[in-house]
């Protein structure tokens, strides 16, 4: 659940802000992100939280926002996950809307290649270092066979694998998953330490050992600015884990509600007096699902 739970976060503060829409369901009035194509059957750990926000509300009701809860997530899961440990800064909160379309636009599927990749995430303020240390997030968690089906079989519809995946891997990908497909099973983003945050997933972009195109294009894109930090990161993680904490706060604080903007949620899913449930927390989420921590571009 680690690397989902990063990923959660992440794809909340791409869409207007770390407000937490993404934990939004339908309505008669919202339109749920969860339906977005970069998440509908791929974000988990929607009951997670709301199991968080039932023992934060019962000790200290209506005072810690879903989205400071998404933020707090994150940072936990990599310390559980043997990384590193930050202040995260609080005081956001939860937004009164969710916008399903910005999900579709802002965040970046696992087929960008580097110049879109730089592009989504100058959007929203982080610039080529925050990306490289970003996408160390998959150093854990796992992707589905439809994430990086194209590298395997037809990359950028030529017919022919991704010359820049290692051979190997291309072999075990292939057997595990056939083209033509349910594209349903998964594996590893790091091939080493697939549930150790630390500075392996930059050790095997230099092996061709990515596993998603925009792991990858960090490492084997010609000429790139890219490489020399993903090289900086190979050689002391130390420094990884400095940036990737910068770069995490940096994240956690685009976009936040502050004040007197947006509310302090009930129920992470619901606005406040808009709930399907009369008394206590939602906890069946219909869009959960078998993935696990897949993120799409950290």
């Amino acid at each position: 659940m680690l690397g989902s739970l990063i990923r959660l976060h992440f794809h909340d503060c791409f869409v207007q802000g770390c407000d937490a829409s993404i934990l939004l369901n339908d309505t008669a009035t919202i339109v749920s992100e969860q339906s977005a194509a970069p998440n509908n059957n791929s974000i988990r750990g929607l009951d997670v939280v709301n199991q968080i926000k039932t023992a934060v509300e019962n000790a200290c009701p209506g005072i810690v926002s879903c989205a400071d809860i998404l933020a707090l997530a994150a940072e936990i899961s990599s310390v559980l996950a043997h990384g590193p440990d930050w202040k995260v800064p609080l005081g956001r909160r939860d937004s009164l809307n969710a916008n399903q379309t910005l999900a579709n636009q802002n965040l970046p599927p696992p087929t960008f290649n580097l110049t879109q990749l730089k592009s989504a995430f100058a959007n929203q303020g982080l610039n080529t270092s925050d990306l490289v240390a970003l996408s160390g997030a998959h150093t854990i968690g796992r992707a589905k066979c439809s994430s990086f089906i194209g590298r395997l079989y037809n990359f950028s519809n030529t017919g022919n694998p991704d010359p820049t995946l290692n051979t190997t891997l291309l072999q075990t990908l292939q057997a595990l998953c056939p083209n033509n497909g349910p594209g349903t099973n998964l594996t590893n983003l790091d091939l080493t330490t697939p549930d150790t945050f630390d500075n392996n997933y930059y050790s095997n972009l230099q092996s061709q050992n990515g596993l998603l195109e925009t792991d990858q294009v960090l490492f084997s894109t010609s000429g790139a600015d890219t490489i020399a930090v993903v090289n900086n990161f190979i050689n002391n993680q130390t420094l990884f884990y400095e940036k990737f904490k910068a770069s995490m706060i940096k994240m956690g604080n685009i976009g936040v509600l502050t004040g007197s903007q947006g509310e302090i949620r009930t129920q992470c899913n619901f606005v406040n007096g808009n709930s399907s449930s009369s008394s206590g927390l939602v906890t069946v989420i219909t869009k959960e699902s078998s993935e696990d921590g897949i993120v799409s571009s950290i």
